[in-house]
């Protein structure tokens, strides 16, 4: 992939030719499902949008078929029954034909406009794969929850200790892949575990990592947030799981 003067110089995502599949798994988003899928078709770089829905139990299939119709760009699936995010996600690769792959959640705490941003470093040759930080202090973040930033800090720290990596942000939803990695990547964790099991996997490819600020827009409970502290309690033990037990087995 030869980057061309304009993706070396690229200052939105309308400066980059189509080349990159969206994932996005979708949970009960019936009101901001709309919102985001029409933000993500409106940038240039994106070829394709993979939608699964985990079975939602509100609106969300309604409108994710009415925003199907006659958008061939659109790729739609629906679990049979809900099974969770990683799940959803590993529907969705499987689908991917792009040469480039991101995460995007259906709700509005990350901005599509800067997808841009995420993959300069892989289109100038510089990584295979880029993680977004909310901690690296560019752009708007909104003021929410210190206990749920704690967490993320600590959960990153305790991978990067064992992944010998040195993220800021290991849990955030953007990551973008080369499609081979993605293509090569055995997900087992159904919730929110795939987090860890990710980055646990491309640390041990040994490929080139970047990382890069993104706002965050995050959202309360009564917004329609959905990880809790359960899911602290199993990303430590994913982390855990993918990178000591997985070294020793």
């Amino acid at each position: 992939m030869i980057p061309t003067p304009e993706v070396r110089d690229a200052r939105s995502n309308a400066e980059i030719a189509p080349c990159l599949a969206a994932v996005m798994p979708v949970y009960n988003e019936e009101a901001s499902v709309a919102e985001v899928v029409k933000k993500v078709l409106e940038q240039r770089p994106v070829q394709e949008l993979v939608i699964v829905d985990d079975c939602s139990a509100d609106g969300t299939w309604g409108v994710l078929e009415r925003l199907a119709r006659g958008e061939a760009r659109i790729k739609l699936f629906r679990h049979a029954v809900n099974q969770g995010k990683g799940a959803a996600l590993r529907t969705g690769f499987a689908q991917v034909s792009a040469p480039l792959v991101l995460i995007q959640d259906a709700d509005l705490e990350y901005d599509p406009e800067e997808y841009y941003l995420l993959l300069k470093p892989i289109l100038l040759g510089r990584a295979e794969v880029v993680f977004g930080s909310r901690f690296l202090g560019s752009g708007s973040h909104r003021v929410l929850y210190y206990w749920h930033s704690v967490g993320n800090r600590f959960l990153t720290t305790v991978s990067n200790m064992l992944t010998d990596l040195n993220l800021t942000d290991m849990e955030t939803c953007y990551k973008v892949f080369t499609r081979e990695i993605i293509k090569g990547m055995p997900i087992q964790e159904n919730r929110f575990g795939f987090e860890p099991e990710i980055t646990a996997y491309v640390s041990r490819l040994k490929v080139r990592i970047y990382e890069v600020a993104i706002s965050y827009h995050g959202r309360t409970y009564a917004e329609g947030k959905k990880i809790g502290w359960r899911d602290g309690f199993s990303a430590l033990r994913c982390i855990l799981k993918y990178n000591l037990l997985r070294k020793s087995g």
